[in-house]
């Protein structure tokens, strides 16, 4: 199609995602054509760096030949089948790769085609455990505020967002949130200033308990968890959080979710993030950088004792999906593990994350930046307008600086990322894996441009 024809059909018939369209009814949609390494080209040849991995998904980069031959090869061997009563090899060897990855007795992977569905898969999975081992009244989940799981009823559900649930309600009952990790906002999160990262920490996971104890914990089946909380803008687990949860989720027999879908497959430096973090859920979620997003695949990951009613008897789960596990993605999924050992991309981020760190944390000269927080290669940058008092946005400066200016300013410039205000203003990082000091100064001196304009705008 030419230029002029892609324009019109993008808006007169692709309903984008998450999007105004009304905002390209006068303006050609941003089409992108093309990937090469950290880069991607629009359709008038213009390049960017993809701060973003499209979607904290291309841990690889774009243009990886040898995953595109993985899908080539596989299409033609066996493009299809389903997992329904039957296997094929190639979800078997992805299952053991994932299985050997994950921490603990993790052992049973499974498959979906996205985060979402891993997300609706566990909570499915929660209830109905809890009904084959005699403790029918548990089907209640725990998460936290600002989070985002998922679209699918029941992820949107554990979501924590009001404007992406407000349209879709009622949802599906037995949701709770407690408070988020933003230490950043610990005073005004807990009413006590000055607690230090570690009470913090303590005080965050305590509000779980508190969360069960109100409920009923006869009634709470599954906590779950982002090792880095995605919405709001990067939260890191405070010191001892992961492991004061881990003791609230045995002592009242609650299942632990971590949800990795953004988190997992180099996001952080390891394969899993909770190895990062030292904790072991019972339930690992995950997809995005399973494949760097060359084919679109997730998975539930099960330990063997949370498995174990569903291997008995007549017992089964009732629940699957006709793309979960395609062939296709897991052959695409098992060339990107392979790439990983071999490149050594994990490592490359641990050498390489403090860096980056130290690179954002520059910014935080301006006066509109408030906080720089995150890990790995996984960072958000919090704006506010006053940095002494960290008073934020009102909903008209937000909409007229993020959505009316920031966004389209940062791509403008060459950078593609994420300008969010779902919880506090932010701005999102999390570039590909193969990245390093060259572009993590490309990534700075854009933001800091564009940021400083976004001030005088104010």
């Amino acid at each position: 199609m030419s230029t002029d024809s892609l324009d019109k059909s993008a808006y007169d018939h692709l309903w984008m995602h998450f999007t105004r369209m009304s905002g390209y009814r006068d303006s050609p949609v941003p089409t992108i054509v093309r990937g090469e390494g950290a880069r991607i080209y629009d359709k008038n040849g213009k390049s960017y760096l993809d701060g973003l991995a499209g979607l904290f998904v291309v841990q690889a980069g774009h243009g990886r030949v040898e995953l595109a031959e993985a899908a080539y090869k596989q299409a033609q061997e066996l493009a299809f089948f389903p997992l329904w009563s039957y296997a094929h090899p190639q979800a078997i060897e992805l299952a053991d790769r994932l299985a050997h990855y994950a921490p603990g007795d993790l052992n049973k992977v499974f498959f979906t085609t996205g985060g979402g569905e891993a997300v609706e898969t566990a909570w499915k999975l929660a209830k109905q455990y809890f009904k084959l081992v005699g403790q029918p009244m548990k089907h209640k989940v725990i998460s936290r505020n600002i989070a985002y799981h998922g679209t699918p009823h029941g992820a949107l559900s554990i979501t924590g967002i009001p404007d992406a649930k407000k349209y879709f309600e009622p949802l599906v009952p037995g949701a709770h949130k407690v408070p988020n990790t933003n230490y950043y906002r610990a005073d005004e999160i807990t009413g006590v200033p000055g607690m230090s990262e570690e009470d913090f920490g303590i005080w965050c996971a305590n509000q779980v308990e508190n969360m069960i104890l109100t409920e009923g914990p006869e009634t709470v089946a599954a906590v779950f968890v982002e090792p880095v909380q995605n919405s709001g803008g990067c939260f890191p687990p405070p010191p001892g959080y992961f492991r004061r949860l881990r003791e609230i989720c045995d002592q009242y027999d609650v299942l632990m979710v971590s949800d990795e879908v953004i988190c997992a497959f180099g996001r952080l430096g390891t394969m899993f993030a909770c190895d990062k973090f030292d904790y072991i859920p019972d339930i690992i979620t995950c997809a995005k950088g399973m494949t760097s997003g060359y084919s679109p695949i997730g998975a539930t990951i099960v330990s063997d004792r949370i498995a174990a009613p569903f291997y008995e008897g007549t017992n089964y789960f009732p629940h699957g999906y006709t793309f979960g596990g395609h062939p296709v993605s897991s052959a695409v999924a098992v060339a990107n593990l392979d790439l990983f050992e071999r490149e050594g991309l994990n490592q490359h981020v641990l050498d390489n994350e403090g860096a980056f760190r130290a690179t954002l944390e520059k910014l935080t000269d301006l006066p509109i930046v408030g906080d720089v927080r995150g890990d790995g290669y996984f960072y958000g940058i919090e704006l506010v307008k006053d940095k002494a008092t960290k008073a934020t946005f009102d909903d008209d400066e937000s909409e007229r600086l993020l959505r009316g200016f920031l966004s389209k300013a940062l791509f403008d410039a060459g950078l593609y990322c994420r300008a969010d205000d779902r919880g506090d203003p932010v701005v999102q990082l999390a570039p590909p894996l193969i990245v390093g000091q060259a572009e993590f100064d490309e990534i700075e001196q854009t933001l800091r441009s564009v940021l400083t304009e976004a001030w005088t705008r104010l």
